[in-house]
């Protein structure tokens, strides 16, 4: 898989559009009832990321989970990224509601 364009990445955006592009990365921040609905957030995201061996950057506050994804192999963003971030917004809207 090699890297995406901007323009390629400005297209993707679109279908992600709660998440924001940071240098050669995408992020979100989530937002939960509190601490333990975030943890659980994280344990099936966790889940996701080792079964596709695509593992965001996480950052863990009371009731706030920030995600960023990259490539690091890569050097930038992939259609993986996106694809993960997809699986991010679905997971959040299935258990936590919108």
């Amino acid at each position: 898989m090699k890297p995406l364009n901007a323009r390629q990445i400005t297209r993707r955006l679109t279908s992600v559009p709660k998440w924001s592009k940071r240098g050669r990365a995408i992020r979100r921040r989530f937002e939960f009832a509190g601490f333990l609905k975030g943890i659980d957030f994280v344990n099936r995201i966790a889940r996701k990321a080792e079964k596709d061996d695509h593992h965001p950057d996480i950052d863990i506050r009371w009731n706030k989970v920030t995600l960023t994804f990259t490539t690091h192999s890569k050097g930038g963003l992939t259609g993986k990224d996106f694809s993960m971030a997809r699986q991010c917004d679905d997971v959040f809207l299935r258990f936590f509601g919108p």
